[in-house]
């Protein structure tokens, strides 16, 4: 996944249902010797609106908890969408633009307390590891160059096979690897996790080897290719929200005519377009172990 020199300002055109961060932030600066409790959070994705629904499906959103000895508060620190989940998946096709347009910005967000009810109730709120205040502060400045570099969330990781060992074609940038890099960095900075278990969520594509077929100049600009930008946006139009019942199983016949007969995905990645040759089992969610990070053994004191 790319790294951006600076994040931009987002179109007007993007606008989002439930608003990004309400209640985000600035990351507080702790005191040196502060004994800071770091927790693992998880819940279904959306439990907000849907409960536990899609907690059955094993889709999770992860974020991480941190608690202070010093002051007694706590916070929270997660990384979503700026514009919900459809919006990062899928672009719009907008009348008069010849390219997708996309708003598929993801970013951190902080903020004061944790919603104990909203993670126990049906996932996880586990103390994972400790850390001193040096390294909170260490992290922070961390977190703002992973903020201001990682910008486009990517709902997808494609696959070559169900293989465990198979060839990763592109991987997924989503919440649950902004909290595996904070842990990483964590551990970088010396702090030693505890050995419990530790699942998350992945939506994989499976593919032979994808095709490069360029940027959106190259397809859609003024000496681009006319056949592949009108099979683009043909592939994306099925995807598109929809009104009522009747159209989206009409749509649905489409994508599943188009990904599972025919055998065909074009993907965006990194602000690029590739053709993704399908293959069976086509699409899977998984809920696999990722380790927490081996912590080295000294740990600034903590």
């Amino acid at each position: 996944h790319r790294r951006f020199d600076y994040r931009p300002k987002p179109d007007p055109y993007c606008q989002a249902r439930y608003t990004f961060c309400p209640t985000g932030s600035a990351i507080p600066v702790m005191k040196e010797e502060d004994v800071i409790e770091v927790y693992r959070l998880q819940a279904p994705v959306w439990e907000f609106k849907y409960g536990d629904l899609l907690g059955h499906l094993k889709i999770m959103h992860d974020a991480v908890g941190f608690k202070s000895s010093l002051t007694g508060k706590n916070y929270t620190m997660e990384w979503y969408e700026l514009f919900q989940l459809g919006n990062c998946t899928f672009p719009h096709l907008r009348p008069g633009m010849d390219a997708p347009f996309w708003c598929n910005q993801g970013a951190a967000c902080f903020y004061e307390g944790i919603d104990d009810a909203h993670w126990k109730e049906n996932g996880t709120l586990v103390l994972v590891t400790t850390i001193s205040g040096t390294m909170f502060n260490e992290m922070a400045k961390w977190v703002k160059y992973d903020n201001e570099t990682g910008i486009y969330y990517e709902t997808w990781t494609v696959q070559a096979s169900p293989n465990k060992q198979s060839t990763v074609w592109f991987d997924s940038y989503e919440c649950s690897k902004f909290i595996l890099r904070t842990y990483q960095k964590l551990a970088d900075l010396g702090a030693v996790f505890k050995k419990i278990q530790t699942n998350y969520t992945s939506i994989i594509l499976f593919s032979g080897e994808p095709i490069y077929l360029g940027n959106e100049t190259s397809i859609f600009g003024p000496l681009g290719n006319r056949t592949l930008a009108a099979a683009i946006r043909d592939f994306y139009y099925p995807f598109k929200p929809h009104r009522t019942v009747g159209e989206f199983f009409v749509d649905l016949l489409k994508i599943i005519d188009r990904v599972i007969l025919n055998h065909q995905f074009y993907l965006f990645y990194n602000l690029e377009y590739w053709f993704l040759p399908m293959k069976f089992p086509y699409l899977k969610i998984v809920y696999e172990e990722v380790p927490l990070p081996i912590g080295s053994k000294t740990s600034f004191g903590v």
